[in-house]
């Protein structure tokens, strides 16, 4: 009876620290999403682990939506539930061009605790899961015009502690940060930052961005000699500062960047040329395809395909299922936290690059 009930213990031991040890390897697969209803209703909410109503605004110092479509698809969101029980909703503050009043409001003590209350009490309404915090950027230059200021800095960190304690340990705090090496040296206190956060949304996309007049790779893998920006140079970078891999989410771009009057040097990648088109990967058949005279490039060095056309002078950098599953590997012999995208709205329902993700995901366990 002893050696029964010994052997009990032992089995019950083994079975929890299998289930701890599967539940640490989980990887988080963070969907952005801008757009319809509609179109939310096409995708099987299993296969992400977080999605992320974008984007909300601030109103004086409240967290407001746009109205009551928003509402709608926030519900929608929540209702997803019944298909995945651990799906995290998250509500979103900002995004490009949408964070004009920020530096301001969150540089009081009063403006940033009336955000956050705004904050819960949204959470609280539609029984969400937290907020991702997309500020481009404290502290150094983004959106044209926008105020920012050296203070940024450590009001984002007391913003963070102040949500943190507004919204309780259960709830999920992101914020997305430029994928880029000045970002990360100056705009965010890391060591202050991370302890309040569940993860930070690295945006290693738009690297090339579209005020550059030279091509490139907008959401290259690794730097190449011609290029140092790139997800591995800002990932390697945060770790060395001791922020936690599992806390680090690889950003991916369901989408491409054109450049027009480019020369057909090199296939096109590193010329002179003109930004043209931002362009969704469920639209790359209508518009980045052969039959629009684009051929189709691996660079090697870099992990990233790229598109040139001859006829058109154009060139088209972008991720595909070849390079999503390079990125999904990474995250996992890196020990990251997971993937994020954006956006969701972008991708097919069926066999695109969300399956990509998850496909790797499952064959590299």
């Amino acid at each position: 009876m002893r050696k029964q009930l010994y052997f009990l213990i032992l089995l019950s031991g083994l079975i929890t620290i299998f289930i701890r040890s599967a539940n640490a390897q989980k990887k988080a697969v963070i969907a952005y999403y801008s757009g319809s209803i509609q179109k939310l209703d096409s995708f099987d909410a299993r296969n992400f682990t977080h999605i992320i109503y974008c984007f909300g605004h601030l109103e004086g110092d409240q967290l407001k939506l746009r109205g009551a479509k928003d509402t709608a698809i926030i519900q929608k969101m929540v209702a997803m539930k019944s298909q995945n029980k651990h799906l995290k909703v998250l509500l979103s503050l900002g995004g490009w061009g949408g964070c004009a009043p920020c530096s301001e409001v969150f540089s009081t003590e009063q403006g940033r605790d009336n955000f956050t209350t705004s904050v819960k009490a949204l959470t609280d309404y539609f029984g969400s899961d937290g907020i991702d915090l997309d500020w481009e950027y404290p502290a150094i230059a983004g959106y044209p015009n926008h105020r920012y200021t050296p203070e940024d800095k450590p009001n984002f960190t007391a913003l963070v502690k102040e949500l943190r304690k507004q919204l309780g340990k259960k709830a999920t705090i992101t914020f997305a940060a430029g994928g880029f090496k000045r970002f990360a040296e100056e705009a965010i206190n890391w060591s202050d930052v991370m302890p309040y956060v569940n993860y930070v949304n690295l945006m290693t996309y738009d690297l090339v961005s579209g005020y550059a007049t030279v091509t490139g790779h907008h959401t290259p893998l690794y730097s190449t000699t011609k290029q140092k920006e790139s997800a591995d140079n800002c990932i390697q970078y945060l770790l060395s500062l001791g922020v936690p891999a599992k806390k680090l989410i690889m950003g991916a771009a369901f989408y491409a960047r054109t450049w027009e009057g480019v020369i057909e040097d090199n296939n096109g990648l590193y010329q002179n040329g003109k930004f043209k088109s931002f362009i969704g990967y469920n639209d790359f058949p209508n518009r980045i395809s052969e039959k629009n005279g684009y051929k189709f490039y691996w660079d090697g060095e870099a992990q990233a395909p790229y598109a040139y056309s001859a006829s058109e002078k154009s060139y088209a950098t972008f991720d595909d299922k070849q390079s999503i599953e390079e990125k999904t590997k990474y995250v996992i012999k890196n020990k990251l936290g997971g993937i994020m995208f954006w956006q969701l709205g972008h991708d097919y329902s069926k066999n695109g690059l969300l399956e990509a993700i998850n496909t790797t995901l499952k064959n590299n366990k």
